[in-house]
């Protein structure tokens, strides 16, 4: 058997700072899932539920605390709120998207308009708001926040959890909602 190592193929690499294009499209390459990050807060008219979206999120980052983190940009409208809220014991409901979420995940997104108009949605006693029908469901608290560059870096603590097991989830990709199909064979 021959092991002889062989050339590798040219790829062409670009300096990451010289150009913001190249370098959100290769993030972009990247399949993440969709997480709605939600809680009924303090507004003018009394409660109101307030959202964010994000692409960003990542489960598994350490099971004692149970923690899971999501990136969120400075420019945020929500998330200032959802944190203040979460200082005063409100605590943020984490709904892991499925595949059904497609036109709600955008809905949620967008900064005009009734961002829950249609979307059936359950709130717990400590102020997490849920959207039904995701996958995964959890209740946390801000265990940390860290500057990173043009985002901030959030460390949620997870102290309940729940969902639709069985459900398939929504994945972001190449600026695109997709579904998990499962490989022939596999």
């Amino acid at each position: 058997m021959n092991h002889a190592p062989t050339a590798p193929t040219a790829v062409p690499m670009v300096p990451a700072g010289e150009d913001p294009a190249a370098l959100r499209s290769t993030f972009a390459l990247f399949p993440s899932g969709v997480a709605a990050l939600s809680a009924v807060v303090p507004g003018e008219d009394g409660p109101e539920p307030v959202v964010l979206v994000a692409s960003s999120f990542q489960v598994g980052i350490s099971l004692d605390p149970p923690l899971v983190l999501f990136a969120v940009q400075h420019t945020s409208t929500s998330w200032p709120r959802l944190k203040a809220a979460a200082e005063t014991g409100t605590r943020i409901g984490v709904s892991v998207l499925g595949e059904a979420h497609d036109l709600a995940a955008r809905q949620l997104a967008s900064r005009a308009g009734d961002r829950f108009a249609g979307i059936t949605t359950t709130t717990l006693d400590s102020g997490a708001h849920f959207v039904h029908g995701a996958p995964v469901w959890l209740e946390c608290s801000v265990h940390s926040q860290s500057p990173a560059g043009d985002h901030d870096v959030v460390l949620l603590q997870v102290h309940s959890l729940g969902g639709a097991p069985g459900t398939e989830p929504l994945v972001w990709h190449s600026s695109g909602f997709r579904t998990l199909t499962p490989k022939v064979g596999a």
